[in-house]
């Protein structure tokens, strides 16, 4: 079940794109501090439906406060300024080599080429989904931008690593959300202008994105990642961008093509390479659900 719980992240991920069409306007880190501050809010209502004290003591050690506010906030503000300094294409296709650097991270020395093998399958799966018909063509004038998205794909797997290594409550993620929406918040007054006269399409949108893909996500993929597959969880991680696209289509923002049928058998194949007849990690029991 706790498997489910991930993949229903990497599901929410797939959402992205599209709930990011109504808030597009907003200003990036603006936007991320809003997001976050209704995933901390997620566990209080929650607390609050089960009539708990509303705040919890974080169990997090000094190290998790670290790592966790690193992953979380490093990840967004290294992508966000990526996409300042280099095309979109470029930027995409770097940050997803994080789960091709998750499943090396957590396989062992029997199940390491399994995992280069299908992460790798998984990598050039999701290249036909980012790339698509676009122009990719790599330029040292990008260089900054292309250096930021690889810290992104580093940190990202480096964050998930440690998370499934760790032993806090998952409900502490509301702790790391609300400290991850006081440093977007500096650094949306440092680095742009502010604008709240939002629409009610916007106020949608920002409300579903913290429920979503920038917040209750996060719930979901500590929960997996401690608990479930950590091997299939970073090889379907690459079906995100998949998830992306089919998302758009459906939605009437994006056409159908080839390369997102050549995509799904890459995917899957990865997945297939990297977890049949592997020996599985021993996991822990499963944890109470949300």
């Amino acid at each position: 079940m706790a498997t489910i719980y991930g993949l229903g992240a990497v599901i929410l991920w797939g959402m992205l794109a599209l709930l990011g069409t109504v808030t597009v306007e907003i200003p990036a880190f603006q936007l991320l501090s809003l997001c976050f501050c209704i995933s901390a809010l997620i566990i209080v209502i929650k607390r609050i439906i089960i009539r708990k004290s509303v705040f919890k003591k974080p169990s997090l050690t000094v190290n998790q406060w670290l790592f966790g506010t690193a992953g979380l906030f490093g990840f967004h503000f290294c992508y966000f300024m990526a996409m300042k300094y280099a095309p979109a294409i470029e930027v995409s296709l770097i940050v997803y080599i994080w789960p091709l650097l998750l499943a090396v991270f957590i396989a062992t020395k029997q199940s390491l080429l399994k995992a280069l093998s299908g992460g790798c399958a998984g990598f050039i799966g999701i290249s036909f989904i980012i790339i698509g018909d676009g122009d990719l063509s790599l330029n040292h004038n990008y260089l900054s931008g292309y250096l930021l998205a690889a810290a992104c794909a580093i940190i990202w797997s480096s964050y998930s690593w440690y998370l499934s290594k760790s032993n806090n409550d998952v409900e502490d993620i509301a702790w790391l959300s609300a400290a991850v929406a006081l440093l977007s918040f500096i650094a949306h007054l440092q680095l742009e202008p502010s604008s709240w006269d939002f629409t009610l399409s916007q106020w949608t949108g920002i409300i579903l994105l913290g429920l979503g893909p920038v917040g209750g996500s996060f719930y979901l993929w500590d929960i997996g990642l401690k608990h479930g597959n950590k091997q299939l969880l970073a090889s379907l991680s690459f079906s995100a961008p998949l998830i992306s696209s089919f998302a758009l289509y459906v939605a009437g923002l994006n056409t159908w093509s080839f390369n997102i049928v050549t995509a799904v058998g890459l995917i899957l194949a990865g997945a297939l390479i990297t977890n049949i007849k592997g020996k599985q990690s021993v996991d822990t029991p499963e944890t109470e659900s949300l």
